[in-house]
């Protein structure tokens, strides 16, 4: 199946279980929301899935079109087609952002095939262009010294050069003011499509508004507590997280 899916995942950090027997299906050409409180397991669970090494797998699956990930170094996650933006993206100081992308696409190549320099600027270049970043960001070192904004475009230019078949966005609207948010989710937007599947994890529904997903799922101590469309975020906007917390404590006490 053409999907990301996620089957009765348990994870844990040492002897603390965080993701607790969640399930979740994304698609390709679907853009999928995850909104929760604060420790609800929502990084966490992007973490796992990227193959973070301080988090202890326990039970379930992470299928890329059908293939279990789990088994897999994050590298080879990676080359397989996954993507993971992070909430606080790692400076790299000494390597070039040219350098970093060309290293990265280079990667993903077939053994013996190499990049062809002019196709590869004239494409980084055009993909730069779409997220407002100046030419001479190419010779910077990766995030040093940005501000939250370059770093986040950042990642979305990571994201449009490498091309995945799954991008898993964790956060990307922390510490963007509205300009910087408008300009990173138009990047996100350019690259929806039927070939990738989508997964924004968020607090907030105000990046929402920029990025309108297909799905909004509602994750609670580790699980998915309620699925619906682009209005649930609304409802969540409006009330918050309690009345849902109080419909679960009622159903467990029922």
């Amino acid at each position: 199946m053409n999907a990301l899916e996620i089957k009765n995942l348990r994870a844990s950090i040492g002897e603390r279980e965080i993701v607790r027997g969640l399930s979740l299906e994304v698609p390709k050409g679907e853009v999928h929301a995850i909104m929760g409180p604060n420790g609800s397991g929502k990084s966490t669970l992007a973490k796992v899935i990227g193959g973070h090494p301080d988090y202890a797998v326990t039970s379930g699956e992470v299928l890329m079109d059908g293939l279990n990930v789990l088994d897999l170094e994050p590298d080879d996650r990676a080359r397989r087609g996954l993507f993971l933006a992070f909430q606080y993206p790692m400076e790299i100081p000494g390597v070039t952002i040219a350098n970093f992308l060309r290293a990265a696409v280079q990667a993903r190549l077939p053994e013996g095939e190499e990049i062809e320099a002019t196709e590869y600027y004239a494409e980084l270049y055009q993909k730069m262009d779409a997220l407002e970043m100046p030419r001479n960001f190419t010779s910077r070192s990766v995030n040093e010294g940005f501000s939250g904004g370059e770093k986040k475009r950042c990642e979305i230019l990571q994201m449009a050069m490498l091309n995945p078949k799954y991008a898993i966005l964790d956060e990307t609207d922390s510490g963007l003011d509205i300009d910087a948010l408008r300009i990173v989710s138009a990047g996100v937007n350019a690259l929806r499509g039927p070939n990738v599947g989508i997964l924004l994890i968020t607090h907030y529904q105000r990046l929402l508004d920029y990025i309108v997903p297909d799905f909004v799922h509602v994750m609670i101590d580790g699980r998915i507590v309620r699925s619906g469309g682009k209005d649930l975020a609304l409802e969540l906007e409006e009330k918050g997280y309690d009345w849902i917390k109080e419909e679960l404590a009622e159903t467990a006490n029922a």
